[in-house]
């Protein structure tokens, strides 16, 4: 294994655990966010329904950094589910917030199955904005695990 897989795993992780401080949620997954600058240090982290019960991870951890920040730039995000691409209770799905903020490289441990949106294409659309994305299959059932109070249908 190679020394950014064995970082990506270490960050992934880091998330896997803010994921475990959300406030449970029977309509909503539990996900954890942390935004890893270039040189490799916690710029932000984020977990879901951490400031209101509506807050994503990623766009809890967006907020915590100024708009424009530099250090997004070569930034990662680390989130342990798909960033959402459509949204009920906010303008923006944190897809679009994660390409506004210019951040670069989004690692994942599983994409959003189809338990309250038909298809995410969180992915597809950082993608088709020049955003990296790699995703950690190996981390998805650390991941899926926080989210057993949606039960087998919530965990694709």
């Amino acid at each position: 294994m190679n020394a950014a897989h064995e970082r990506d795993l270490y960050w992934m992780r880091r998330a896997i655990d803010l994921s475990k401080l959300c406030p449970v949620s029977e309509g909503a997954y539990s996900v954890g966010a942390v935004i890893v600058g270039a040189d490799g240090t916690e710029l932000s982290f984020g977990y879901s329904r951490e400031t209101d019960e509506h807050v994503h991870a990623e766009e809890s951890a967006l907020a915590k950094l100024a708009q424009g920040d530099p250090q997004l730039a070569g930034a990662t995000i680390y989130s342990t589910l798909e960033p959402c691409s459509q949204r009920r209770s906010r303008p923006l799905p944190c897809a679009q917030l994660i390409v506004a903020a210019a951040v670069t490289r989004v690692v994942i441990a599983w994409r959003e199955p189809a338990l309250f949106v038909a298809d995410c294409v969180g992915v597809e659309q950082l993608v088709e904005a020049g955003v990296t994305v790699i995703e950690l299959p190996e981390l998805a059932s650390e991941a899926k695990a926080v989210n057993s109070h949606l039960g087998k249908t919530g965990l694709g």
